[in-house]
């Protein structure tokens, strides 16, 4: 049903898909940018019905899955993540990859719609522990486009690695472009990596 919404959706809304996960391995992690609206996360749905990658989950905050609607997230893919306690989100995601045979996790490293001064670090370091790889997906509301980059794995250079992740990025807008990311984030991230 989402992949005739979304086909629908896409054909009369203008928005393209750029890229495929045809290639990809049968476990990735996948991080998605710019989160400026609460419209991109239906964006998402319906692109990953397009693109049919029914292993593909996302982490949400825990108050998303709580009654009434709760189940609808959970149907969507969704793991709850309760951001109030001090728990190792890493590790129970790099559990998660290691117990299953293929398993993809789509996040937003900027772990909130409004502008940030550093992306969250959390999907490369679960990247690096569970020897995944990391796709690049740009929203990019300018063009239309929900581009797909090609897959990489974190290196032992940190600093880098964000460097390359923040470049790509930088040349894709939101759909608020004031709320999203551009080169000099780099530069506030490098004392945090």
């Amino acid at each position: 049903m989402f992949r005739l919404i979304g086909k629908l959706y896409f054909k009369l809304s203008g928005w393209k898909i750029v890229g495929s996960f045809d290639n990809a391995p049968p476990k990735f992690i996948t991080i998605v940018m710019p989160h400026t609206a609460n419209f991109d996360f239906i964006l998402g749905v319906l692109a990953r019905a397009q693109l049919n990658i029914k292993k593909a989950k996302y982490l949400g905050k825990s108050q998303l899955f709580r009654p009434p609607f709760g189940f609808v997230f959970r149907w969507l893919g969704g793991y709850p993540v309760d951001r109030s306690r001090d728990n190792n989100l890493v590790d129970a995601v790099v559990r998660i990859f290691k117990e299953n045979e293929a398993f993809a996790i789509a996040l937003a490293p900027e772990g909130t719609r409004s502008k940030v001064d550093r992306l969250k670090t959390g999907f490369y370091h679960i990247a690096k522990k569970a020897n995944v790889p990391i796709i690049l997906v740009a929203f990019d509301y300018a063009g239309k486009q929900i581009i797909i980059g090609e897959e990489f794995y974190p290196t032992d250079n940190i600093k880098e690695d964000f460097r390359y992740i923040i470049d790509f990025y930088a040349n894709y807008k939101g759909k608020y472009p004031e709320l999203g990311i551009d080169s000099s984030l780099y530069e506030k991230m490098v004392p945090f990596l």
